[in-house]
């Protein structure tokens, strides 16, 4: 099991760090903490799409507040099950 955290400011001006902060105060090492600088307007991120790829079972994804991965709450659940039904197909076939 590994502990990853997701960080997004929505400009290049705004500073990360606090929410950087409390991912490494709940034991998230920076290695695994992924940063995006850009809008929650959608899921466009190079950041956000590089650690989806990385999430396995048994993984814990770490966000400081849920608006942090977008502004649609229902496009935020929508790409919650798509990252289910890619990891549940690679199950399926034996890859994990």
């Amino acid at each position: 099991m590994c502990k990853y955290g997701y960080v997004r400011v929505s400009s290049k001006d705004q500073n990360p760090e606090r929410q950087v902060e409390s991912l490494t105060e709940y034991g998230i090492c920076g290695s695994n903490i992924y940063v995006d600088r850009i809008s929650g307007k959608h899921f466009e991120r190079p950041n956000y799409k590089i650690l989806i790829t990385l999430l396995k079972k048994g993984d814990v994804l770490v966000v400081k507040s849920i608006d942090r991965l977008g502004r649609n709450y229902k496009e935020i659940l929508n790409q919650l099950q798509i990252s289910l039904d890619r990891y549940e197909r690679f199950a399926t076939n034996g890859i994990s």
